[in-house]
């Protein structure tokens, strides 16, 4: 880690001003101790640095304001450790709260920066945490967001929420009951690979992406369902008119009567008795006939018309 966390977000968070570099440091821990051994400002000071930065724009001003606070950065960062996120990637999300509170401090309203700034540093916290604690977002409105940062720990223990418990959860942080129910079952989720690492083929059948896949609109898929559908309509068409009208009549009544159209099935016997042969001679007669429209339909090319 080159620098302080706070200075490699400066150009994330512009026109926030930037702040005096440090020594280089080399690891998170180093950083910390660091940040720990800058001293805290007075109240006289930070009501002086305040002012010069609010009449001026004095840049050294804002970077003795930060820096004297990296401190409560890297003490409310520790406190979120709990959801799994690198703990230098929470400071540094929690260095930019901290120059966006700086640059809209006010030192005539009667409040310490440590206290205005908290609100600012938890907020790119949450925010940072939300984006990337699941790849599927968790929390999107502010009752969600209320949930996420406080069910967990209103929870305790309890594997499961009783209906009690829900109702006293959900007074406590004024949202629906059924919201409480909700955000305790997107915890109990988790993040699944679509694709399974194991190189097993018999493994990566049951990977989501085995089942997830919609080939609806890939583009084999769809010049074969083209094909199929005009072999369906104009291909048999043209298969048929190569047979002669007794074969075509078997093959019509035999195969391509629906109900819909209103025309119903014939079978051997019935056609049989139509054309005054015997009933395995119709059968020789529609097996002659499939094999002559097979032969023509895997010849068949469709016409394209030109405009």
């Amino acid at each position: 880690m080159t620098n302080t966390l706070a200075l490699a977000t400066v150009k994330k968070s512009s026109p926030v001003l930037p702040m005096p570099s440090i020594p280089a440091i080399g690891n998170i821990d180093a950083y910390i101790s660091a940040v720990n051994r800058i001293p805290m400002l007075t109240l006289e000071q930070e009501q002086e640095y305040a002012r010069e930065l609010k009449n001026t724009g004095n840049i050294d001003a804002a970077g003795k304001l930060v820096l004297s606070h990296l401190r409560l950065v890297v003490s409310i960062a520790r406190s979120y450790l709990g959801y799994g996120l690198p703990h230098a990637d929470l400071i540094q999300e929690g260095n930019i709260g901290l120059m966006k509170a700086v640059k809209r401090f006010d030192p005539d309203r009667g409040v310490r920066l440590v206290s205005f700034a908290i609100t600012w540093i938890k907020a790119e916290m949450h925010e940072y945490i939300l984006k990337n604690w699941r790849m599927a977002k968790l929390a999107t409105t502010k009752a969600q967001r209320k949930l996420f940062f406080n069910l967990r720990s209103m929870k305790g223990d309890a594997a499961t929420l009783d209906t009690d418990q829900v109702d006293q959860i959900a007074k406590a942080l004024k949202v629906k009951p059924e919201e409480v129910r909700e955000m305790e079952t997107r915890f109990s989720g988790g993040d699944i690979a679509l694709e399974n690492s194991n190189e097993d083929a018999d493994d990566n059948n049951f990977a989501p992406i085995s089942y997830l896949e919609d080939a609806r609109t890939e583009p084999t898929h769809v010049l074969e369902r083209k094909q199929r559908d005009v072999l369906a309509s104009s291909g048999i068409e043209a298969a048929l008119a190569k047979l002669d009208s007794r074969s075509r009549r078997i093959i019509e009544s035999r195969w391509l009567n629906t109900e819909e159209d209103g025309a119903q099935t014939l079978t051997l016997h019935e056609l049989a008795d139509e054309f005054g042969v015997s009933a395995e001679r119709i059968r020789q007669i529609e097996t002659s006939a499939l094999k002559k429209m097979k032969s023509a339909l895997l010849t068949f090319s469709p016409k394209t018309e030109t405009p």
